[in-house]
This record gives structure tokens, sequence and C-alpha cells, in this order.
């Protein structure tokens, strides 16, 4: 509880006056920024720009968006047809990001942007709702903590703040070493719940190239200060591994570390992940070719690719490896004719026959025109 207080204490703070120490350097596109009020970019505290992975028609949950800065560049690359929605705990913060609201919406042609109260850990929970609630039903005693209790537990499966498979793209800036240790596994669990099928993750965060002592997560001005709530290096990707995305990876990495404490390194990185598809495996006779240069590779679902040959691939990974997430990597070869398909019961490493695949139509991003061999 002692953190949590520190972070709305010292975020508080951070919303009536600038606190510089807060944020990494970080260059984020200036054309973005240019109709931005200069509040708001003053008073947010980053340490990444995961706005550049934003796509037109994007619906976009920004875990943590204080002053509303990523929110606001995002609703300009979703467009019309896209949606921005920032979530935040902290009141000043959202009256900050609020203030300017229809102003932004006049800039940008259609009020694309929302900001609600809710807990990053708890993305199901509406806190401004609860605080309605507690109005017309104050906690006076342990009868009072048992019936709230029941209450959140209905509204987070008949209302919850933002529902399940719902958003392309969620995305935070230095944002999730503030949780709480023991609500970290929580917060990626929920993560994933909300993303679409196929949806995406880029997160920017500050992560430790060794484990953070007990006595440093102990500082509360280390923690409110985005160092001692860092996850290690390994320890970040694998937790989104165990929630169950895929394509789980550094994308940006920053070679000098922001602070160095105790021996101890703490850098900006951004990570990016994937939702799988909830769908079949499908065998339409679709193949992929792993351009190399290792002499294979395994994706998190366990199958081998071996540079060069013709690996067979049901149709909802050949989507998969032949989009944006992989597509630099492999080259696509679809049937030449369309075929009714059958479930998927190739091993791992099966390699699809030449005869089985030639004549094809060839997928491959880095050479679009380049047409069948």
């Amino acid at each position: 509880m002692t953190t949590v207080i520190s972070v709305l204490e010292r975020y508080s703070a951070g919303a009536e006056s600038i606190q510089a120490d807060l944020c990494c350097p970080v260059d984020y596109d200036r054309e973005l920024l240019a109709i931005l009020p200069q509040e708001i970019i003053e008073k947010d505290y980053g340490c990444g720009d995961p706005s550049r992975y934003v796509k037109k028609g994007d619906v976009v949950l920004d875990l943590g968006s204080g002053s509303g800065k990523i929110c606001y560049m995002a609703a300009q690359l979703v467009g019309d047809a896209g949606q921005v929605i920032g979530v935040d705990m902290n009141d000043d913060m959202l009256a900050l990001a609020r203030k300017y609201q229809a102003e932004m919406a006049e800039k940008l042609g259609s009020n694309r942007v929302a900001f609600v109260k809710g807990q990053i850990q708890d993305l199901a929970l509406d806190l401004a709702a609860m605080n309605d609630h507690l109005a017309l039903y104050p906690v006076r005693n342990a009868e009072d903590v048992l019936a709230l209790s029941a209450w959140q537990e209905k509204q987070r499966k008949e209302a919850p703040l933002i529902p399940d498979n719902s958003i392309d793209l969620v995305v935070s800036n230095c944002v999730l070493n503030l949780v709480h240790d023991s609500d970290k596994e929580q917060l990626i669990r929920e993560i994933f719940r909300v993303v679409k099928p196929g949806g995406r993750v880029a997160i920017s965060d500050i992560i430790s190239d060794e484990m953070v002592p007990e006595h440093l997560k102990q500082d509360p001005h280390l923690w409110s200060g985005c160092i001692s709530g860092a996850l290690q290096e390994y320890e970040f990707l694998e937790a989104f591994v165990k929630a169950g995305f895929i394509a789980v990876s550094y994308d940006k990495w920053e070679n000098r570390p922001w602070q160095v404490v105790e021996g101890l390194e703490f850098r900006s990185v951004t990570i990016t992940a994937v939702k799988p598809q909830n769908e079949p495996c499908i065998d339409k006779g679709h193949a992929v070719i792993y351009r190399g240069p290792y002499s294979e590779v395994y994706d998190d679902e366990g199958h081998v690719y071996l540079r060069g040959q013709r690996m067979a691939v049901c149709e909802r990974n050949y989507m998969l490896l032949t989009g944006d997430t992989y597509g630099d990597d492999f080259i696509g070869i679809a049937p030449a004719e369309e075929q009714e398909g059958t479930p998927w019961n190739c091993a791992t490493g099966t390699i699809r026959a030449v005869s089985e695949t030639k004549g094809g139509r060839h997928q491959d991003k880095c050479n679009p025109g380049g047409g069948c061999c």
C-alpha cells in the first residue's frame, strides 16, 4: 500500500508541476507533437514512444495514460475509424488529460479519445462507478466490505471497464514498473484478456539487468521513480510468454542505462507481442521458407523452421508468418488452387513436398513485386 500512495502522490505532484527526474530522453515524432498543448507535453513522464506501433483504424488502449500525450498522438494515427482509450487511477492526471479534450477533438476533427479511471492490473473494474457506488453505500463495517466485494465482482462481469477481446493495440509508457510485484502477473493477464485475437502489444518500460534486491524495493522514492519496481530483463519477456502471447521480443533496447543504482543497470526498452488467433489449425497446403541466417528457428508454439526448406504450416500460422510480425523473415507459398482443408495433423518440422507447392502463389514481404518462381 505504501508504494501505491507514493506513486499517487508523486504523479499528482507531476500533474501540478514538471518533475524532470520522472522521464528518460525520448525522440518523439515532432509532427504528432505539433498540435498538442504544451502543458501535456511538459507534464508527460515516459521512457519510450509506443505510439509508433499504432495503425489506422486501431482501437488503442493506453495503460497509465497520465497527461494524455501518447493518447493524443495515437489519435492522429488511428483516424476517424479508430478510437483511443486512456486508463489511469490518478485523478489529477485524468483532470489534466481531460482539460484539453474539447480542444483536441476540434483539431482532430472528431472526439476519438476517452479517459477512464481504473487500475491497470484490474481493467474490468470501473473506479469512477465504484466512487458513485460508495457515495450511496459507504463502507462502515465488515459487512459493508463484503457487500462492496460482491458489487465489484458483479460490476466486473456485467459492466467491465474494458471488455474482453476489444482492443487492437495495448500501449504503455513507463508504467508497468509502478505496479506492485504481487499484482504484475495479474496485470499481464489483464492485458491478454482485453486484446483481440491477433491484436498487439507495445510496451515501453524500464528493466533491470539483475533482480532488484528487496531493500531497494522498499524505497518509496525509487519505486515511484520507475526504478525499483522494474522487472529483470529476461523476467519481463517471460511474463508475456507465460500469459499466452507469441512473437514476444525486444523491439527497442537502450545501450546506455538510464540510471545505475548499487551497480544495477536500469534501461529503457520497448517490447512487442501478439495475441494468438483463436482459430483451429487447418491444413490447406501452405508452406513457408525461413530465410536465415540461422540454421533453424523455433516459434513460441514449438514449431521448427529449417533454413531454406518449404515447411508445412496451417493456414492460421501462414497468415501470421507472412504478416507484419514475421514477414521480414519468411517467404510464404500458398497452394496454386484453393483447397478445402483438413484438421492439422503434421508433426512439427514437416517439410512440404515441392510437388505439393509447385506453381503456388509466393508471398514475399521483402520482394513484393517478385512474382512466382
